[in-house]
């Protein structure tokens, strides 16, 4: 079974992150291997703010540079990644998709089958870009990517794999202006039937960046990467986790 890399809140475009992404890399490329037994998945914010082209094209080329090394990476987006964090544009839905996934076609929740995982990526930001809630960073599922989420649990051709589901909203811990507005929702499909919970977001505040969660709401692994380039100095991960092991404690940071 592939192992898998978190990393979350690149801030590609902010002061130093996007050489210290580029540094995590060539980290990866040199201790992970071979490269084709990872998964390298990035749980949103991987720029710093979207309203600047050259910092998008910069991460896209990043990835690619992990792509051409041989991983596979899996990613989804986050606030930064439809505007500048606080303020966002819907406009930005489609061009992440394009930049990211080669096609404007793809929906959420992305189901990708990897082996014995079934990897499920939601986006967490597009419902929140309407003008009345536009202003926060809560994060929202909305009810059409809900209601695809239980029927994606429900599917035959998943039902014998692991389950991973990432997005980058908190979905536990209460922070106003910040946890996950539908989580009760969530956690009405999720709990006690995936095997692993993965997110982002948190990383200014010491007490919740990079916390782990485990066994909340029945689910073995839950983590927080915080921020993996550690801007501003933030607490951050790049966990490496092996779901073919029982005891998560030998899970571990890669730094």
């Amino acid at each position: 079974m592939k192992k898998i890399i978190h990393l979350s809140d690149l801030h590609v475009g902010h002061e130093e992150c996007g050489a210290r992404f580029r540094a995590l890399i060539d980290n990866i490329t040199f201790l992970k291997q071979p490269a084709n037994n990872y998964i390298i998945l990035i749980t949103g914010d991987i720029v710093e703010n979207a309203n600047h082209i050259e910092y998008v094209e910069e991460a896209v080329d990043d990835i690619a540079q992990l792509e051409e090394r041989g991983y596979r990476v899996l990613v989804i987006p986050g606030n930064h990644d439809y505007g500048n964090g606080a303020i966002g544009d819907k406009k930005f839905v489609g061009l992440f998709k394009e930049k990211y996934f080669k096609s404007r076609e793809i929906s959420y929740p992305k189901l990708d089958l990897i082996d014995e995982i079934a990897f499920i990526g939601l986006d967490s930001t597009a419902e929140e870009l309407h003008w009345f809630d536009r202003f926060f960073c809560e994060g929202e599922l909305g009810k059409k990517q809900l209601n695809r989420l239980k029927k994606m649990l429900n599917a035959p051709e998943i039902a014998s794999r692991k389950k991973v589901v990432y997005l980058h909203h908190h979905p536990f811990d209460f922070k106003l202006g910040m946890q996950l507005r539908d989580n009760d929702d969530l956690r009405e499909i999720i709990e006690n039937k995936i095997d692993m919970l993965l997110f982002g977001h948190y990383h200014a505040d010491p007490v919740s960046a990079g916390k782990i969660f485990h066994g909340t709401w029945g689910i073995k692994r839950c983590y927080n990467a915080g921020s993996s380039t550690h801007k501003n100095g933030d607490t951050g991960f790049q966990r490496v986790i092996d779901l073919s092991n029982a005891d998560p404690r030998m899970d571990y940071d890669g730094n």
